[in-house]
């Protein structure tokens, strides 16, 4: 394997990264393409194969199972997560390019590949449950290929992985609505691990810099989705958001231990949400109930019990803040949780931070803030 995915520091300790499905998936259908149209003897990227990653790295990985037909080509990639614990490390994702009629590019989920059931996840009902990064990097490479080969006719590429189907039973796929197999994800095309001890590790080096330096508002986030949403609506720039993952909770206890005296949290609803009842560690293996929040605190504003079982079957909470918008319920809902949230957030703090969340949501844009949240987001820059 010639994986170069890099390392990270995490606690002081040199962790090793891997990639995604969707980056093998993009290498197994480059290399299979290349093999398929390349004229002239065998190209590069049958021994190894480079593509570029959307988070700016590069990786050069090795082809295995080449497999030959008259009009195809089938090969496959070994996922490694590097040193982060992944139900999918070791497997090998395969891609078997052809050509079509035509000058289109076709991407299709094979063996092992699993099927949206439910609306509001990244690839509509019943599409392959292939997320919308990887499938851009599987359609760049083969284009790159095609163009190289100056090959004008169209492609398919069918992605599989064999296993995929017993896999996916250990997942949360299933409840997401997935069926039949696994998920092609990725949004950076690296792993990058994270352990528990480690992550808080890091968490509270970077909080205590911060402290050090004078610092007395702490503005935290998840990952990159919350980084990315501060930066983009300019609410806080003189501010460096700390990445805190999974571990809220920590990240709470750690700023209120270092002295800070206000701390603003920005994320997604689909994490925040978990506050709600006490989740301060919003891992889904510690647990996912976020319809189950919906349904209560919809039930408390008054709704009926078929809207309150059509919460619990959905599968993202865009889908379940489109169902309240639709029943004119989701103003009372929105206040409730938040209310909730805030509730939990002061109950951990004990009284010796200020804290407050903003909250998010990939499709429906800034949803609004805890009561503290919204009082910490307007006076931020004189706190």
């Amino acid at each position: 394997m010639a994986g170069e995915a890099g390392f990270r520091l995490v606690g002081g300790k040199r962790m090793r990264c891997g990639y995604t499905t969707g980056s093998c998936a993009a290498a197994a259908a480059r290399a299979a393409a290349a093999i398929l149209l390349e004229s002239g003897g065998e190209p590069e990227e049958a021994r190894i194969v480079e593509i570029s990653t959307p988070s700016g790295r590069h990786l050069r990985l090795c082809p295995e199972d080449i497999r030959r037909e008259a009009d195809a080509v089938s090969c496959a990639v070994r996922k490694d997560a590097g040193d982060d614990p992944d139900i999918t490390d070791g497997v090998l994702v395969y891609a078997r390019v052809e050509k079509t009629a035509g000058t289109e590019i076709a991407i299709e989920g094979g063996r092992g590949i699993g099927r949206v059931t439910k609306a509001g996840l990244d690839a509509p009902p019943g599409e392959a449950a292939i997320n919308k990064t990887p499938l851009a990097m599987i359609r760049e490479n083969l284009e790159a290929i095609r163009r190289r080969c100056g090959c004008r006719s169209g492609l398919k590429a069918t992605i599989s992985i064999p296993g995929g189907e017993d896999l996916a039973r250990r997942t949360f796929n299933p409840d997401l609505g997935i069926v039949g197999g696994l998920s092609i994800l990725g949004t950076s095309g690296i792993v990058e691990p994270m352990s528990d001890d480690g992550f808080v590790g890091a968490i509270e080096a970077e909080l205590r810099v911060l402290r050090a330096g004078g610092e007395r508002k702490a503005l935290i986030t998840p990952g990159n989705y919350g980084r990315d949403f501060i930066a983009a609506h300019g609410w806080i720039p003189d501010s460096v958001p700390v990445k805190c993952g999974n571990y809220i909770g920590d990240a709470l206890d750690i700023a209120a231990g270092a002295g800070f005296q206000y701390l603003l949290l920005v994320g997604h609803i689909g994490k925040l949400i978990k506050l709600a009842v006490g989740n301060f560690n919003t891992h889904s293996k510690y647990g996912d109930p976020r319809m189950e929040i919906f349904a209560a605190h919809a039930a408390l504003a008054g709704a009926e019990r078929g809207l309150a079982a059509r919460l619990m079957d959905c599968a993202t909470t865009e889908s379940a803040i489109g169902l309240l918008s639709e029943a004119n319920l989701w103003d009372d809902v929105k206040k409730s949780v938040f209310d909730a949230i805030q509730k939990t957030l002061d109950r951990r703090s004990g009284g010796g931070i200020v804290s407050g969340a903003a909250v998010f949501s990939s499709q429906w844009g800034y949803l609004g803030s805890t009561a503290r949240g919204g009082d910490l987001l307007s006076r931020w820059k004189t706190l």
